[in-house]
Formats: structure tokens, C-alpha cells, sequence
């Protein structure tokens, strides 16, 4: 295996990492208007992630940097030609991020309201966006190679005895990536975010809210095996560059089908499991299906831009190689351990209200005077 192919590996555990992780803290943001009943009910469900989604993000850092690094021209191709979907899923994240650190700044029930929707909001965005952007990635994309100095498209022949002389590109506009199989890939990104956020939710806190997440658990779960049943064989049949990727698919069928089944019997953490299994399966059958093209052409496979084309030098991915083998390991313990520190259900019954109330609002103006 040369490096350009170990790096396309590489940036695939990325995305899974981060589509695991961050995908329960969707599902939790996206549930909040919905499971909960109440001030202390909310503060539990919040509570759950409160530890961990700052460092779940960074797995989308480190994908985004990668990818940056390892394959700049795929970087540079897909960050421009989604530019505007990629910045609405930017601008969903950090509007999120305030909604998380200023909810219990002011002591307001409109002002925490306010906030609550608008992570809740924040949260439907991205999960339903990130589905498009990966199914535009094995639908492939209206991309054609054009030449650095006229700006015209190079004929598909020539593409490459010319490959120094152009430069791929997006062509299609921002509507050419919403079809009716890349609205189906984002839907089943939030719904599989939705029954990934429940059973997290079950799994994490006690009492009535944890029966009510359970409740809600398997029947999301239900419905997003469904739907991803539909995507993924339209996927294989319509689009997949290999046979192989009838191996991940089956393996996410697998998972799915035993996280329903595990979150009927309420055994969230079995439920959990078979859940990630899934999302990693998932993300394994894209990068398999698209072949090794990393920005695939649906005008002609000629302008499609492959990995070893968009790939950074040897002594490029030498060095980060390198960096990973030392740097990784220490993020992955001190998440973990995180994560164990952390590992105690939430009650709602033992949140104090009082406790982080945050300012009154009838105190704003002297805070600020003084």
C-alpha cells in the first residue's frame, strides 16, 4: 500500500470518527425540543454532552486539515465547488456552539427558549447537509477540467497529456448537487443522527427521560434502516465503481438491523454499538463505492479528479505520516479518557435549578454599566 492510498484510508477513519461522535450530539440537539418536558429534563439532555461535543468537533478539524495536506487539489475542488453548502453547515455549527455556551448566561425562560430552538434548528442543518455533500460524492458532481488560461473546458482526450495545464472545477452551480438520491442521503444522515442522539439519550441519563429516549430509540432506528436500506443498494447499483463495496453495505444492514433490535430490547450500550458500526460501514462503502476518484465527474470520468491525481508529494505524506503515528495515539487516550471520566447517567431529578442560573434580567443593564 503506497501512501497516497494509506492517507485516502486515513481521512475515511476521520470522517468516521467524527460522523459517530458528532452524529449523537446532533441527534441529542435535534431531540431537544422533542424528548424533554421540562427546565430540569433539558438541562439533562444537555448535560449529556456537555463534556465531549467540543472535542467531538475536533475530528472534522482533523479531516478537514488532513485533507488539506494530504490532497490539496481535492481540498481545493470540493471547498470551492461547496461553497455555499459547506458554509451553511459552518455557520449551522457555530451558531450551535452559542447556543450551548449562552443558553445559561441570562436567568430567562424566553431567553433559554430561544436558544434551545435554536440549537435545535442548528442541529437539523448540518445533519441533513453533511448527507447531500457525501452522496454528491458517489452520485458524482458536474465537474469538468478546464484550462488555467482560457478557462475553457479541455476535451476529455486530452485531459491527460494536458493535466498540468488545468485545473478541476465545479461547473454545475449550487443546484446541480441537490438531486433526488442526494436528498435521500440527507435525510438518512438525520435520521440515523436522530436514532444515534436517542439511544445515546438512553444510554446516558435515568428516570422518565431515559424511558421516554428508549421509547423513541427503536422506532427511529426502524425508520433510518429503511431509508438507508434504499440508499445504499440505489448507490450500489447505480453508482458503485466496485463489487467490493457490497461488503461494507451488507456489514451496515448487519448493524443497523441489530441496533433496532438491541434498542427494542432496551440494551442501549449494544444498541449504541451496532449503531457506530453502521456509520462506519456507511462512510467504508462511499470511499469504496467512489473507487478512488476523489471528486468524481457525472459530465465524463475523464474530468473525474482521482487520489493519486489530487495527492500531496511523497515527502509530504511522509512527514505527516510520521506526526500521526506520534499525535494520534495521544488524542485517541485523552478522549477516551474523557469519556470515562464522564461515564455516569444524568438525572433529571438531581438538577438544582438554581445552580448556573445565570444573570437576572433585570440586573443586564447595571452588568453592563459596571
Amino acid at each position: 500500500m503506497d501512501l497516497t492510498t494509506l492517507w485516502f484510508i486515513l481521512i475515511a477513519v476521520l470522517w468516521t470518527g467524527y460522523l459517530f461522535l458528532e452524529g449523537f450530539d446532533f441527534g441529542v440537539g435535534m431531540l431537544l425540543r422533542i424528548l424533554p418536558r421540562n427546565e430540569k429534563e433539558r438541562r439533562a439532555t444537555l448535560r449529556t454532552i456537555g463534556p465531549v461535543w467540543d472535542g467531538n468537533e475536533v475530528w472534522l478539524l482533523t479531516a478537514g486539515g488532513a485533507t488539506f495536506a494530504a490532497f490539496p487539489a481535492w481540498y481545493g475542488t470540493m471547498f470551492s465547488g461547496m461553497y455555499l453548502a459547506l458554509f451553511i453547515i459552518l455557520l449551522a455549527l457555530i451558531v450551535r456552539i452559542s447556543a450551548l455556551e449562552w443558553r445559561m448566561k441570562i436567568d430567562s425562560p424566553r431567553w433559554r427558549n430561544a436558544w434551545d430552538w435554536t440549537h435545535n434548528i442548528s442541529a437539523f442543518i448540518p445533519s441533513i447537509l453533511w448527507g447531500v455533500a457525501f452522496a454528491n460524492l458517489v452520485q458524482g458532481m458536474k465537474i469538468e477540467f478546464l484550462d488555467r488560461a482560457t478557462g475553457l473546458a479541455i476535451p476529455p482526450a486530452e485531459v491527460t497529456t494536458r493535466f498540468a495545464e488545468g485545473t478541476h472545477q465545479l461547473t454545475g452551480g449550487f443546484f446541480s448537487l441537490v438531486t433526488p438520491f442526494t436528498l435521500l442521503g440527507g435525510l438518512v444522515t438525520m435520521t440515523l443522527f436522530l436514532s444515534h442522539g436517542a439511544i445515546f439519550l438512553a444510554l446516558k441519563t435515568d428516570g422518565e427521560l431515559r424511558e421516554r429516549a428508549g421509547n423513541f430509540a427503536w422506532p427511529l432506528a426502524l425508520v433510518s434502516t429503511v431509508l438507508a436500506a434504499v440508499w445504499v443498494v440505489w448507490a450500489q447499483l447505480a453508482y458503485s465503481a466496485t463489487a467490493l463495496s457490497w461488503i461494507p453495505l451488507i456489514i451496515a444492514a448487519v448493524g443497523l438491523l441489530l441496533a433496532v433490535f438491541f434498542a427494542y430490547m432496551r440494551r442501549e450500550g449494544w444498541a449504541f454499538v451496532f449503531n457506530g458500526l453502521a456509520i462506519a460501514a456507511a462512510v467504508a462503502f462511499i470511499f469504496l463505492a467512489i473507487g478512488g476518484d476523489v471528486m468524481r465527474s457525472s459530465i465524463d470520468p475523464a474530468y473525474s479528479l482521482t487520489m493519486h491525481q489530487a495527492s500531496s508529494s511523497p515527502a509530504t505524506l511522509q512527514i505527516m505520516t510520521v506526526v500521526a503515528l506520534v499525535l494520534v495515539p495521544v488524542v485517541l487516550a485523552y478522549q477516551a479518557w474523557t469519556y470515562w471520566v464522564f461515564r455516569k447517567r444524568v438525572s433529571a431529578e438531581t438538577i438544582d435549578l438554581s445552580e448556573g442560573a445565570g444573570l437576572h434580567p433585570t440586573k443586564i443593564r447595571s452588568f453592563l454599566k459596571d
